[in-house]
């Protein structure tokens, strides 16, 4: 979302493919604009039309109002936010309507999967009642088939577990099945493949074409992932933000050094780096049991930036989360600088809770929605890492401008924010402790390719000048070819490789070029 207006507000393009729907649109807009009543700019004013049986993608920077335009069509905005246009959804206008119009045209007729679909669905609940709760047809043999439809396993008990026990990829894929489940004329999708490996975003790409093609369902998605536009867009809305961003700045922030480590402070050195033996981790319900983590062994040096890649499901994200201390391995040890590490967070010191901190798949995981990006910034500062002769305001700003966001977003709160934005919030809250260990779950992807070869670029700074290791778990293997020394490849909860990036990766694509101004940092010596 971007925070000033524009000076010279120009409509986005639509680009048209030669897939015409003979039957009136679902949905339109004439010039849209959305602010912030006395705020921000959100929308520069858009044009557009939604066809029934089509896919329209919505793509653009990180803040130019994708997920914004997502919202206004099921009605979830401020009062007020529509500064100039209109917009139509099958014959009604979202923000006239009655609480109880509103409510019947979300439950029946349109349905969004917002980019965070884990904090959607109910952690009590198991994913076949998720899927049922709101399934014209609650069956359990209807329910299954969704779930296939959704390239989800139903053999292995998936449908007994509850959301917390499934990977990043797989919750996306539930919330997507429950979608489906209420049979609508309008599906919104906020990034639908991000966390996804290729081959199932190549899946989830058919099953969209399908779905318009076979349901006549009206497609909406806003995407980053220019193959997956590629592969099932009929129409490429092209938004374009606000304003630029403000001068980004990877470096030390003017006015004061980086943040001095907590290991440093404290004379705990690291020697060895972070690495983990035998861990293995499973799940059980009455009986049948999955097996997240298979004896996996685990190594990354001091200021080394080590991958973990595998297949949507393959344990990745629970080998993070082992390492962070935020789950319990059934078996396996852990060690930090060659001592023992406690298995449990709340079991370790308050120094490895400074230098290890893990940047979670989904932002608002770790960003309460009722505290502004500054407190939230401010928190970690003064419990771990705040440098007294300087104003924690003055730090505040200085972690904003290293993930290239103004100063004013201090002020924001998480739900005013784009996507790409609450990723880079969330990066810098980790980044507030000046950690020795960060810990990365798919953090560029929910970012525009500039934005991510800016973040990959901070990091790789912060690496050359402070040898903090770097875990990068991402389905972009260009990325992880690119940016990794190291690289660790899980099967169904196995290590089945590990070694240099070089010998394992292909080489990636040339990353986008950072902003002017940002130099390249040595690159890290390679770890074992």
């Amino acid at each position: 979302m971007s925070d000033t207006a524009p000076t010279a507000p120009t409509a986005p393009t639509e680009d048209l493919r030669p897939r015409p729907s003979a039957r009136p649109p679902v949905a339109s807009a004439t010039g849209l604009g959305i602010r912030i009543p006395g705020g921000p700019v959100l929308l520069r004013p858009t044009s557009l039309t939604i066809g029934p049986g089509q896919v329209t993608a919505l793509t653009g920077p990180s803040g130019s109002g994708k997920t914004t335009l997502l919202r206004a069509l099921i009605g979830h905005l401020p009062e007020g936010a529509v500064a100039a246009g209109t917009l139509e959804v099958l014959g009604e206008r979202p923000g006239a309507l009655d609480p109880a119009a509103l409510r019947r045209l979300r439950r029946t007729r349109v349905a969004y999967v917002g980019q965070d679909p884990g904090s959607a669905l109910n952690p009590r609940m198991k994913v076949a009642r998720i899927v049922a709760e709101t399934a014209t047809d609650p069956g359990e043999e209807a329910v299954l088939a969704l779930l296939r439809e959704c390239r989800l396993p139903v053999d292995d008990g998936l449908p007994d577990r509850r959301p917390t026990a499934l990977s990043g990829g797989q919750q996306r894929r539930v919330a997507l099945a429950r979608a489906l489940a209420r049979t609508p004329e309008i599906l919104l999708l906020d990034e639908p493949t991000a966390g996804l490996d290729p081959a199932l975003r190549d899946e989830i790409a058919g099953l969209l074409r399908d779905l318009a093609a076979t349901r006549g369902l009206a497609v909406v998605m806003a995407c980053h992932d220019p193959e997956l536009v590629a592969a099932c867009a009929d129409h490429v809305v092209r938004l374009t933000a606000a304003a630029p961003p403000g001068p980004g700045s990877p470096g030390p922030a003017p006015g004061g050094p980086a943040p001095e480590s907590p290991a440093v402070a404290e004379g705990l050195v690291p020697g060895e780096g972070l690495a983990a033996q035998g861990v293995s981790v499973a799940f059980t319900h009455r009986g049948s049991r999955h097996q997240a983590l298979d004896a996996v062994d685990f190594t990354a040096a001091p200021g080394s930036a080590t991958g973990i890649v595998g297949p949507s499901g393959s344990g990745k994200t629970t080998l993070l989360r082992v390492l962070a201390g935020l789950h319990p391995a059934d078996s396996g040890t852990l060690t930090l600088g060659g001592h023992p590490l406690a298995a449990a967070v709340r079991k370790r010191p308050r120094a490895h809770h400074a230098r290890i901190q893990l940047v979670p798949q989904n932002p608002l995981d770790a960003l309460n929605p009722s505290r502004t990006v500054g407190a939230a910034l401010a928190r970690p500062l003064r419990l771990h890492a705040g440098s007294a002769d300087r104003p924690v305001a003055a730090q505040v700003t200085a972690l904003l401008e290293q993930v290239e966001l103004p100063a004013g977003f201090a002020d924001r709160y998480p739900g005013e924010l784009s996507g790409g934005q609450r990723q880079r919030v969330s990066i810098a809250r980790a980044l507030a402790t000046a950690p020795d260990v960060l810990l990365c779950d798919e953090i560029t992807s929910a970012l525009d390719p500039r934005t991510a070869a800016t973040v990959m670029e901070l990091l790789r700074q912060l690496r050359a000048r402070r040898r903090m290791t770097v875990v990068l778990v991402s389905h972009e293997l260009h990325l992880v070819a690119t940016h990794t020394d190291t690289v660790h490849l899980l099967e169904a909860g196995r290590l089945v490789a590990h070694g240099p990036t070089t010998m394992l990766l292909p080489p990636g694509p040339q990353a986008p070029e950072p902003p002017a101004g940002v130099r390249p940092a040595p690159t890290a010596t390679r770890g074992g």
